[in-house]
């Protein structure tokens, strides 16, 4: 029996054989990583944030993030070489993954989207990444992460 829940995330990383340790901790409301970090007691740059995004002609992609750090919007759209890239709001985001908002996850997303990685992620041993679910996140290596999705790597961090 499982004390964690089975996502459409859960379901590509078993279909992978990818090997991950869930770890369930208490949502907090607009608390993001910082709040996920301090409840798993990591260090907030290896928890990654699932940011779902579209171009101006409305294209969605994911932008995946260190908890610690901020998407240079004006510098992916540089990259993907488009007017500019802007969030999702929470209903299209949700239309797009079949994630609700606060528990999205790149893996098992409803439709195929492209999916850009910071590249710093690939250095860190270990990632805290969403499962599907608000208050659950899947610790992965980082290679494992390649093995999952198809990622395109990207500089496109901005420091706090």
């Amino acid at each position: 029996m499982h004390d964690y829940p089975i996502t459409p995330a859960i379901r590509l990383l078993r279909e992978k054989k990818i090997s991950f340790i869930p770890h369930l901790y208490t949502y907090e409301e607009h608390g993001g990583t910082k709040a996920s970090a301090a409840a798993l007691n990591v260090d907030e740059h290896a928890v990654i944030k699932t940011l779902v995004m579209q171009t101006d002609a409305r294209k969605p992609l994911i932008v995946l993030m260190h908890g610690d750090r901020e998407v240079s919007t004006k510098q992916l759209a540089r990259i993907l070489n488009v007017k500019r890239v802007e969030p999702c709001d929470a209903a299209t985001a949700q239309k797009h993954t079949g994630y609700l908002f606060g528990g999205t996850s790149p893996f098992g997303t409803r439709t195929q989207i492209p999916v850009y990685a910071e590249a710093t992620i690939f250095s860190l041993p270990k990632i805290y990444i969403n499962g599907g679910k608000r208050g659950f996140l899947v610790e992965i290596t980082s290679t494992d992460l390649l093995k999952a999705l198809p990622v395109q790597e990207v500089h496109v961090a901005i420091a706090e």
